[in-house]
């Protein structure tokens, strides 16, 4: 089968990497063509025996060719008319755009369904950990009740890396685009928005719903600050920056957030710019994958196994369903609530508790735990509860009343609190 390959990034040449090492040869696959901004940069890899197409469209409308491989990324612009060409040729399509697939994934989906062609996607979440198969083939005969991870790399280097050097988030970000780990403008992935792209197709693909990137409630990390890591650390828990799934019946909730995660969830060990996957399942139970969700290796390395099985025939409905059989997930009504930790920085004088817990009775918000913890000088001093579980809607309420205190010098920080389900 002849491959051709739009985007030649990290991704698309570690993809010719693997061509170059005999990596497709086995499976009757053959790269013959390819298409990138820049012929003449030097990308280690040679490119030089391949058809060369300044324009990924005219790729994708070569004559001979069998499967097209979209590396480009973006949700619109080449990267999507490029792949509907495809499409609606009847070539098959393997892509690792995450944006594409979560915003225009049923539309896409329709296109191959009408062709009877492959839409494959593995490359697309958590890198080289095969978690797409997983969901769309072992998990198939299973109602998954939650689907939960740390799907950025980025985010959790950065988070792990507070923790373990006591520095500040500004201050590891601009490592992080010096090393290279971060990009010049972060905000796609500190922003939650790559984490939420994934867990939007993680999530069809476990309820057996069309993708809807439109009804994920996203935050970011960019608000974190150390003094929450530290006293996260002091209570038993990490911070992460959580995507997550959950259902119960018809209705459900699909979101991207900082959260805190005890010390024995199974998210909580994992570090640097690893991701991990976490699923909830009847009769499966809890599993969890882990490994490394970003680079030319893991991502050129799920590319890969797509084309193989697009050669060899194991391909079906994109999101493990015909697009007919898809049902929209309704959002439910009372699913946004939980444990809750708040940080409180107050001014050290009698009756700041009080007045505290006043604002938290009148929210009907019920205190598990308060504690007032000095950490190093300064005019403050942090106070840090946890609740028992209730609507967000009402802590949020409470800590809006408590930020308006006169004792209380800034904003209460709220961030929700995993369970560990096992």
């Amino acid at each position: 089968m002849k491959v051709g390959v739009a985007g030649l990034g990290t991704v698309g040449a570690g993809l010719l990497a693997i061509a170059a090492r005999g990596g497709l040869a086995h499976a009757g696959l053959e790269i013959v063509a390819v298409s990138a901004r820049n012929r003449s940069r030097s990308r280690g890899v040679e490119i030089a025996p391949f058809a060369w197409h300044d324009d990924p469209v005219e790729l994708a409308r070569s004559p001979d060719l069998d499967i097209f491989v979209e590396l480009i990324g973006g949700s619109d612009g080449p990267a999507k008319r490029a792949v509907e060409v495809a499409l609606s040729r009847g070539i098959h399509v393997v892509t690792a755009n995450k944006a594409l697939v979560a915003e225009h994934g049923a539309a896409l989906s329709a296109l191959a369904e009408e062709k009877q062609v492959a839409l494959a996607f593995e490359a697309a979440v958590a890198g080289g950990v095969p978690i797409v198969k997983a969901m769309r083939e072992s998990f198939a005969g299973c109602e998954v009740a939650a689907v939960s991870g740390i799907l950025n790399g980025t985010c959790n280097y950065l988070l792990t890396e507070m923790e373990a050097s006591g520095r500040s988030f500004e201050d590891v970000l601009a490592d992080a685009q010096r090393l290279g780990y971060a990009e010049a403008d972060p905000t796609m992935d500190v922003g939650g928005f790559d984490a939420a792209h994934k867990i939007a197709i993680l999530a069809a693909i476990a309820f057996r719903t069309r993708p809807d990137y439109a009804g994920v409630a996203i935050e970011g990390v960019d608000k974190v600050r150390l003094l929450d890591i530290q006293l996260a650390g002091k209570l038993g828990y990490r911070i992460k920056l959580i995507a997550k799934a959950e259902r119960q019946g018809n209705a459900g909730r699909v979101s991207v957030g900082p959260a805190l995660v005890p010390f024995d969830h199974p998210l909580a060990s994992v570090g640097g710019p690893m991701n991990a996957v976490n699923v909830v399942a009847d009769p499966l139970g809890a599993l969890t994958f882990i490994g490394r969700g970003a680079g030319a290796g893991p991502t050129a390395a799920a590319v890969a196994a797509d084309l193989i099985d697009v050669a060899q025939g194991r391909f079906g409905a994109p999101f493990g369903r015909p697009l007919a059989d898809l049902s929209t997930l309704t959002k439910g009504a009372g699913e946004d609530s939980g444990r809750f930790y708040m940080r409180l920085l107050v001014h050290d004088r009698p009756g700041v508790i009080a007045a505290v817990s006043e604002q938290l009775g009148k929210a009907q918000v019920s205190i598990d735990s308060m504690l007032q913890m000095p950490v190093g000088p300064g005019p403050t001093v942090p106070i840090v509860l946890t609740s028992h579980p209730c609507p967000k809607v009402a802590i949020l309420g409470a800590a809006e009343a408590i930020g308006m205190l006169d004792a209380v010098s800034e904003k209460p920080c709220v961030l929700p609190i995993e369970e560990t389900k096992r």
